[in-house]
C-alpha cells in the first residue's frame, strides 16, 4: 500500500496544490496529514478547503490549536507574542465558524491501519504533546518519547519542518518536512511517499518546485501583518 505523508502546510495553498497534484501522479493509496494546515500563511481558507477535500487522515498541530484558542503563556517566546497575535488575527478573518469548529475537532494522534503490513501511529510533536521539539539526531528523545506505542511499525510526524527518515530495533521514525514553510535551506515543499507491503516498506522524501513569487506576492496582496519574516522563510527555506 502506497502512503503519502504531509505536515505543516501553514496557509501556502499554492505549494500544497502543487504537492497534491505530485501526489495524483503516484497512485497514492491515502494520505496522512500530520497538522498545521492554515495559520502564518496567506491563503488559510483556500488551503484548509483543499485539506477537507482530500480523502485523508488529519490531526491537530500546534498552529491549528493557536487558531483555536490563543497562546498560552510560555509556548512562544516573549518579543513575538504581539506580532503571532497580529498575525492569527489577519487570518481569522478569513475563516468560519465551521472552519474553526474542523480544526477544533481534530483529533492528535492516530493509528493508521488500512490492511497494511506495517502500523502507523501519526502524530504532530510528540503523542503527548503538540509543542515538543525532537530533532533527527536526539536519539534518545525519539526512542522515549516518539515511540511509545509498541505495536506500531512507523511512527509519523512533523512540527520541526526538517524531513528526515530513521530506523530503530527495525521500526521507522519519519519527518516529512513541511510543504509551506521548509527550515532546511532546501525551499522546494517536502512530503514522503512510503511503500509498506509484506515483508517490504520504503520511503522516500520528495521535494516539488512551486512558483514561491507567487506566495510572496499574495502575503503583499493580502497585507499580512509580517511579510518580510515570512516571505523570507518561504522563499529561502529558512528558520524565521
Amino acid at each position: 500500500m502506497r502512503f503519502a505523508f504531509i505536515s505543516d502546510i501553514h496557509g501556502n495553498a499554492t505549494a500544497l496544490e502543487a504537492v497534491i497534484n505530485d501526489i495524483n501522479k503516484r497512485e497514492v493509496d491515502h494520505i496522512v496529514v500530520l497538522g498545521d494546515l492554515s495559520f502564518r500563511g496567506p491563503e488559510p481558507k483556500r488551503c484548509l478547503d483543499l485539506i477537507r477535500s482530500l480523502d485523508a487522515t488529519v490531526i491537530k498541530g500546534n498552529a491549528d490549536e493557536w487558531l483555536v484558542r490563543g497562546f498560552n503563556e510560555g509556548e512562544v517566546p516573549t518579543q513575538a507574542v504581539d506580532m503571532l497575535n497580529r498575525e492569527r488575527d489577519w487570518t481569522l478573518k478569513r475563516l468560519t465558524d465551521d472552519d474553526l469548529q474542523y480544526l477544533e475537532n481534530l483529533p492528535t494522534e492516530a493509528l493508521v491501519d488500512r490492511g497494511q503490513d506495517q502500523l502507523i501511529h501519526a502524530f504532530h510533536a510528540t503523542p503527548t504533546s503538540l509543542f515538543e521539539n525532537v530533532l533527527p539526531d536526539e536519539t534518545e528523545k525519539i526512542e522515549h518519547q516518539l515511540m511509545q506505542r509498541d505495536e506500531a511499525d512507523v511512527y509519523a510526524y512533523g512540527h520541526i519542518h526538517l524531513p528526515f527518515v530513521r530506523s530503530f530495533h527495525g521500526k521507522n521514525v519519519i519527518n516529512p518536512g513541511s510543504i509551506g514553510l521548509p527550515f532546511d535551506g532546501h525551499p522546494l515543499a517536502s512530503y514522503i511517499i512510503s511503500d509498506l507491503e509484506e515483508s517490504r516498506h520504503s520511503f522516500q522524501i520528495q521535494r516539488v518546485a512551486y512558483n514561491r513569487e507567487h506566495v510572496v506576492e499574495l502575503y503583499h496582496q493580502g497585507g499580512y501583518p509580517n511579510i518580510e519574516t515570512m516571505g523570507r522563510v518561504v522563499f529561502y527555506g529558512v528558520k524565521p
